[in-house]
C-alpha cells in the first residue's frame, strides 16, 4: 500500500529568516494523524535566510540527520564540535543523554537549504555523538545510495536504530526497485524534481508511504533526487 503525503498538505513555521515545511507534527504544527510513521518522527524541509539560523537549544534521545541540499551550514555542539556543512554532505548527531546545538547559514548572501530528519533510537541514554560525510560530487545516477546505517559499510554514517537511509539520483526515464525484507516499511521522500512510484506521480516535497509490499519501482520524469528510508 501506498500513501502519498503531498508537499501542499505538510504543516508550516514563517519567522522572518525561515521557511520551515513540516512533513509530520512538529512545534506549533499538531496534526494526530501525522506524527511520524514507524521510527521516522520528523522530516523538516528548511529554507534559512543569508545570516540567520537556529541559535543554542538542546535535544535528547534522538537520531539526528541534516542533509543539506544548497548552500551551508555552520554547526556547533556541546561536544565540541564545529564545522561548517556544504551542499552535499549529510550529518548524523546522536542527541543521547543530552547535547545543546547551533545551526545558522554560513553565508551572508546565499539561502541555505537543507532537510533534517528525526529517528527515535533504539535505546535512550546513548552518549552524545556526531558524524559528517561528503556525498560523491558525481555519484553513478539511477542506483540507491547507503548513507545512514545501523551496521554502516561504505563509508555510511551510524544511527542507533534498525533502520537505513538511501539516497538515489534519477535521469529523465532512468528507474530503481527497492525491494523491501517481510515486515519493514518505507518513506520516500522526494527532494528534488519529479518521480513516478509504481505508477504514482509525486513532485518535489511529496512523500509516500510504503507498507505490506515486497518493494517499489521509482522511476524519474524529470531529474530527481529522493530519499528512500527502509524502517522497522
Amino acid at each position: 500500500m501506498i500513501k502519498v503525503r503531498k508537499a501542499s498538505e505538510r504543516g508550516s513555521t514563517r519567522l522572518p529568516w525561515l521557511d520551515s515545511r513540516h512533513t509530520f507534527s512538529f512545534g506549533d504544527y499538531y496534526d494526530p494523524a501525522e506524527v511520524g510513521f514507524s521510527v521516522l518522527r520528523v522530516i523538516n524541509e528548511d529554507r534559512v535566510a543569508p545570516g540567520g539560523g537556529f541559535p543554542s537549544h538542546g535535544h535528547r534521545d534522538m537520531e539526528i540527520i541534516t542533509y543539506v541540499l544548497e548552500g551551508a551550514l555552520e554547526h556547533r555542539d556541546s561536544i565540541g564540535n564545529h564545522s561548517v556543512i556544504p551542499a552535499g554532505d549529510v550529518q548524523r548527531m546522536t542527541a543521547g543523554t543530552g547535547i545543546v546545538h547551533s545551526e545558522f547559514n554560513h553565508s551572508q548572501s546565499q539561502q541555505a537549504h537543507f532537510l533534517q530528519i528525526w529517528i527515535m533510537p533504539q535505546q535512550a541514554g546513548l552518549a552524545p555523538g556526531y558524524e559528517q560525510r561528503t556525498l560523491e560530487k558525481n555519484p553513478q545516477r539511477g542506483c540507491l545510495r547507503l548513507v545512514v546505517s545501523n551496521q554502516p559499510n561504505d563509508g555510511a554514517l551510524r544511527i542507533h536504530q534498525d533502520a537505513r537511509l538511501y539516497i538515489c539520483s534519477l535521469d529523465p526515464g532512468q528507474s530503481v526497485n527497492a525491494q523491501l525484507e517481510l515486515g519493514r516499511r518505507a518513506y520516500l521522500h522526494v527532494a528534488r524534481g519529479t518521480i513516478s512510484v509504481d505508477g504514482i506521480n509525486l513532485a518535489e516535497g511529496d512523500g509516500a508511504r510504503i507498507s505490506g509490499a515486497p518493494g517499489i519501482g521509482i522511476s524519474g520524469a524529470t531529474g530527481a533526487e529522493v530519499l528512500l528510508f527502509d524502517l522497522p
